[in-house]
């Protein structure tokens, strides 16, 4: 795979955890930095192996996920240009608490644990902000943990039916009509279950009379009546 140069410094700038930092400061910390290309499938890293570094994404997406002794896969996040990933290990010295694998074509911006917590010493401001990243990645967590304990398979799948529809529908004379980003293996893997209860349940909203399913394209017919589906399940 190879992707045109980019402007390392730029790719820094518009990291969350980053931000503020001044030009001289981005370029400083960008002589610091490496360009790490992945193809899709491809792991950056695997749960449990040493942290040896700060991973911010210039391009692509990266899925982050935990894979059970049985092989079932929970997906935690998936995240976006801008983005960094698994900072906590970077400080307390751990192993990476999850894996990491590339959606597509991906472009990381590298800086090894030793700069990174060098940088940090120079400007504590940056210690701060990965601070206020690690505790949002924890209220995240502790959503799915409730959503997992809490909810059935037929309320998380129309939660997200719903949000689809509501982001990405089209209104037509057949009723609200999307594409579902992912295979209904990856979904299940997003909501924590097994592809076939995923495929189950969205024949069964179906015969309900909620929606028409032709693989991953969806026509929500009763859009109020998956709605009061999810309020009556809360």
């Amino acid at each position: 795979m190879t992707l045109p140069r980019i402007d390392l410094a730029q790719v820094l700038g518009k990291a969350a955890l980053l931000a503020g930092l001044s030009p001289a400061e981005l370029r400083l910390l960008a002589a610091r930095t490496v360009r790490k290309l992945f193809g899709a499938g491809e792991l950056l890293f695997s749960e449990g192996e040493p942290c040896n570094g700060l991973h911010i994404i210039a391009r692509g997406k990266v899925r982050i996920f935990k894979t059970s002794v049985n092989g079932r896969e929970q997906v935690l996040a998936v995240n976006v240009p801008g983005e960094s990933v698994a900072e906590l290990p970077v400080f307390d010295g751990g192993p990476y608490p999850a894996s990491a694998i590339a959606v597509e074509d991906t472009e990381i911006a590298f800086i090894s644990r030793r700069d990174f917590h060098a940088f940090c010493l120079e400007h504590p401001a940056v210690a701060l902000k990965v601070l206020s990243v690690v505790g949002a990645r924890l209220r995240r967590l502790v959503a799915i943990i409730e959503e997992l304990s809490f909810t059935t398979v037929r309320h998380r799948l129309i939660s997200v039916l719903v949000k689809l529809a509501q982001s990405d529908g089209q209104a037509t004379a057949r009723g609200i009509e999307f594409q579902l980003p992912a295979t209904h293996q990856e979904l299940a893997n997003q909501l924590g279950t097994v592809r076939e209860l995923i495929s189950r349940n969205l024949m069964r909203l179906q015969a309900e009379g909620f929606l028409d399913v032709d693989a991953r394209q969806i026509v929500v017919k009763d859009m109020k009546g998956l709605a009061t589906q999810l309020e009556s399940a809360s």
